[in-house]
């Protein structure tokens, strides 16, 4: 009689450490510590920032999460504009709130606001409010005005007043890229956070460059390949221009293989994917977290797929499966 095999032995598992919830009523100040304490310099030279520029420090205070000082002010609405480097002004949302404001009769909801330098303020989360109360014709707009510059870019990243798509995302992106190094140059590195993602950068430059850029069809192979720069945005972002570039030279043969697949009859909404799958040499490539793959080589091999792109080699499941997946495109052709 055979003898049974033994069982393998079992691998060790890490177990997974559980998030530990705070209890409820542990974090934070208390609604009287919240209004105590005497305002930091910084906050004394914010209110005299906010009377300079015409304006009324209603209220200091520290806010309840992380004890930062805010002042409540209103603000003459001239002197508050949208900070430059987030995404265009979608002018049907502005409108419905013009129309919807008026319907309450009060302005409730304040705009986050940060000093420009200049005399003036900008608002990272504000752009279609402060539109429609100068479509309505006010003169002045209620703020939480923090000293802290640098936190536009952070809430910037956190904005939800309008869902982001990729392009509106890449181009806010890259509009902050240069805004940092325009104003104290420093690294990439430091602003993951608020970049998010590094491929991010490279997209943007491409929109800017072609607002018809297919982002969605190549942010997954350019996510593969980038990663953060520790060297002054202004050196990173001539970097990024080279990619950007390439991509762009990329897309236009993409463009040219989607055309062969229409002459030889194909016409679903899917021809691009189709076409960046069949020559992304990292479509099956399962990688580590942080290994990320050479950007000139990935994107190089995949000029060289499109300019080879045999369209007779294309099946009707190949389309079905694209058109099932998504494709990944963000509208854009």
């Amino acid at each position: 009689m055979a003898k049974a095999k033994a069982a393998a032995p079992k691998k060790a598992t890490t177990p997974r450490k559980k998030k530990v919830k705070a209890a409820a009523g542990s974090v934070g100040l208390t609604a009287e510590e919240v209004a105590a304490g005497s305002p930091p310099a910084e906050v004394t030279k914010l209110q005299k920032e906010i009377e300079a520029a015409g304006g009324n420090a209603l209220a200091v205070y520290r806010e309840p999460l992380g004890g930062h000082w805010v002042a409540l002010a209103a603000l003459p609405i001239d002197k508050v504009k949208p900070t430059p480097y987030q995404r265009e002004l979608s002018k049907a949302h502005a409108e419905r709130l013009a129309a919807v404001i008026p319907k309450v009769g009060r302005f409730l909801d304040p705009v986050i606001a940060v000093p420009d330098g200049n005399g003036g303020f900008i608002s990272p989360n504000g752009m279609h409010r402060l539109s429609a109360m100068n479509t309505l014709g006010a003169k002045t707009i209620v703020a939480l005005v923090m000293p802290e510059h640098e936190i536009a870019f952070r809430i910037l990243a956190l904005n939800t007043e309008k869902a982001h798509n990729l392009k509106d995302k890449a181009l806010e992106v890259i509009r902050m890229a240069r805004a940092v190094a325009d104003d104290d140059d420093r690294s990439e590195q430091a602003f993951s956070f608020e970049l998010e993602q590094p491929s991010l950068v490279t997209i943007g430059i491409c929109y800017e460059k072609n607002a018809r850029f297919s982002g969605g069809a190549y942010n997954s192979v350019v996510s593969k390949c980038e990663s953060w720069e520790t060297g002054p945005m202004s050196k990173s972002l001539k970097m990024r221009e080279a990619h950007a570039d390439k991509l762009l030279e990329l897309d236009k043969l993409v463009g040219e293989a989607v055309q062969k697949l229409k002459d030889a009859g194909w016409t679903s909404g899917y021809l691009k994917p189709i076409v960046v799958a069949r020559v992304n040499p990292l479509r099956f490539v399962k990688a580590g977290k942080d290994e990320k793959a050479d950007f000139d080589k990935t994107i190089d091999k995949m000029i060289e797929g499109a300019r080879k792109f045999d369209a007779s080699k294309v099946k009707a499941q190949d389309v079905v499966l694209a058109a099932t997946v998504g494709g990944g495109d963000d509208g854009a052709n």
